[in-house]
């Protein structure tokens, strides 16, 4: 049986993806923190936290990672009805810690979150170093729905969405993934499977395979495919 490993709070380092426990799938380590920088180095290896109030500090890569290549994204035609009449408004990096606070909120299923203050915090840093982006949906002036999560070189790592009317994250995440293929993105982290996502086209990737796309698609030189994003879909 695999031993979860430490981290050690003086490096940045990680153990391999591959020595991720079977069950419960993914649990990899323990411990360290959610500096900025040791946050970027856990998601160019495919890796990110996920705990509770209360628990450690938990780091996860799963075994088969959600995937979406944007040219697979598949949008139904009472979808695409709907995108064609909605009067919702997308925009981009508008209000990324509202977006987060919603993301926390209590769902109907459980009241326990995993987007802990010192999570809010740590990806509100990241933003501001623009490295984490949120995707707004708006009724007028208020915000029904959105997402989250990291763009690193070619690759979008989605962290999570909220709804507060129908069908508004699925307006934000076809939106952003329509804008994220205009600019070179080649691949979405969705982490885990949904019925929601695999109605979109997700799709399940081994966990090599997926680390091999991330030392392609991650690589420190290649810029963000969030560069040059719009501040809102034109009307």
């Amino acid at each position: 049986m695999t031993e979860l490993r430490w981290l050690d709070p003086d490096t940045l380092d990680f153990p391999p993806s591959s020595e991720a426990l079977a069950s419960p799938n993914g649990l990899l380590a323990v411990g360290g923190d959610l500096a900025p920088d040791r946050l970027i180095a856990a998601y160019r290896r495919g890796i990110f936290p996920w705990y509770e109030e209360g628990q450690p500090l938990l780091w996860w890569s799963p075994d088969p990672r959600t995937v979406l290549a944007p040219s697979a994204l598949h949008v139904s035609r009472s979808m695409a009805k709907f995108l064609r009449k909605t009067r919702f408004q997308v925009t981009f990096d508008q209000d990324f810690a509202a977006v987060m606070r919603a993301c926390a909120e209590p769902r109907d299923y459980t009241d326990a979150t995993w987007i802990t203050p010192d999570m809010q915090h740590a990806y509100g840093q990241l933003h501001q170093r623009n490295i984490a982006h949120s995707v707004e949906v708006w009724d007028g002036t208020e915000l029904v729905g959105g997402l989250y999560g990291i763009a690193l070189g070619k690759v979008f790592f989605g962290e999570s969405m909220f709804s507060r009317r129908s069908n508004a994250s699925k307006t934000g995440f076809i939106s952003l993934v329509r804008e994220l293929r205009q600019r070179g993105c080649e691949l979405i982290d969705c982490q885990m499977p949904t019925a929601h996502l695999e109605s979109l086209g997700a799709t399940p990737l081994s966990r090599a395979a997926f680390a091999q796309a991330l030392g392609v698609l991650c690589h420190e030189q290649i810029p963000s495919c969030w560069q040059n994003m719009p501040a809102r879909i034109p009307d």
